[in-house]
């Protein structure tokens, strides 16, 4: 019998919310709420697209050259974003993980990355899914188990859908700045979003607005987390970051496949923003043994009726 192309596949359940979390990559593949499709996911047979689902570690978005310097050593990744000769989204997207313990309603993944050319640290992955009445949440840790300070970023990579396209939806975003990048989406400066296109701190239509950008300083709620939230005519979907995640990127798909554009949001809580490892902004330095915990999560509702307008 043929395996599928994510490999295993683990099923969780909470009532009437159901979530498929998959081998290869740790991914998030299916995340429902009742009759409702919370995430874009990918089928059974298809591997992830777009890094539908898929776990940023130890870093996320792109690093310049997959080139930086960290303790005096000047370190060279491989090149994986071929349009823009860059390294892009970490070294376990494709990797298998471990179940270390699974519960009809949460499973967590392990997985140890050792020295490799362009990162010669050791850690200690684990990544944590849990439905509850609360809804998603989503826990990443990484421990150093090397023998010298390495350094760290962690980003998440999910698609939400309020159904159809993305283009009638209403975004709120409580970001105050927005990451300015060159022609080869590496950031340059930050402005604030005010008299700007990408201010959603209001809520209103995304529009025909194209988003891949990176957004920070976050307004946050009196539990301490930022929330994204993408409403449609008949739900809406919050995405929450905990204090670890300073940056979210909004990406409305234009450059995928011709049948995913514009049909999801995705919407990737990071450490750090795009170029960290080289810019320095934002990375963590996690110290021999030392342990950095990051959550996020999804919260969804239905049978909202029609957005105000």
């Amino acid at each position: 019998m043929s395996l599928p192309a994510t490999g295993e596949q683990f099923e969780l359940r909470h009532d009437d919310q159901r979530a498929v979390v998959v081998e290869v990559g740790g991914a998030l593949r299916e995340y429902t709420v009742g009759e409702h499709d919370v995430l874009d996911g990918f089928a059974l047979d298809e591997r992830s697209d777009g890094g539908r689902g898929q776990p940023l570690m130890p870093w996320p978005n792109r690093l310049c050259d997959g080139r930086y310097a960290w303790d005096g050593q000047t370190l060279q990744l491989a090149l994986n974003d071929t349009k823009f000769g860059h390294a892009i989204h970490g070294l376990v997207r494709w990797r298998n993980w471990q179940v270390l313990a699974w519960e009809p309603s949460r499973i967590t993944f392990g997985l140890r990355l050792f020295p490799m050319t362009g990162y010669p640290f050791t850690l200690g992955l684990t990544i944590d899914y849990e439905l509850s009445d609360a809804g998603l949440r989503v826990c990443a840790r990484a421990e150093n188990l090397g023998a010298t300070a390495c350094p760290y970023g962690v980003g998440f990579h999910p698609y939400v859908t309020v159904g159809g396209m993305i283009d009638a939806a209403r975004l709120s975003l409580p970001a105050e700045r927005v990451l300015i990048p060159d022609e080869r989406l590496i950031p340059v400066s930050s402005q604030p979003v005010a008299g700007t296109p990408y201010d959603f701190r209001a809520p209103r239509e995304i529009g025909s607005l194209v988003l891949d950008a990176c957004f920070h300083q976050f307004a946050r709620d009196d539990d301490g987390r930022a929330r994204v939230t993408l409403t449609g005519a008949e739900s809406d979907v919050t995405v929450w970051l905990g204090d670890a995640y300073h940056y979210v990127m909004l990406y409305t798909g234009d450059t995928l496949a011709p049948e995913r554009r514009r049909r999801a949001l995705a919407v990737e809580p990071m450490s750090c923003p795009p170029n960290a490892f080289a810019s320095a902004e934002g990375v963590i330095r996690l110290e021999p043994m030392q342990t950095h915990t990051a959550e996020w999560g999804i919260e969804s509702r239905s049978g909202l009726g029609a957005p105000a307008v």
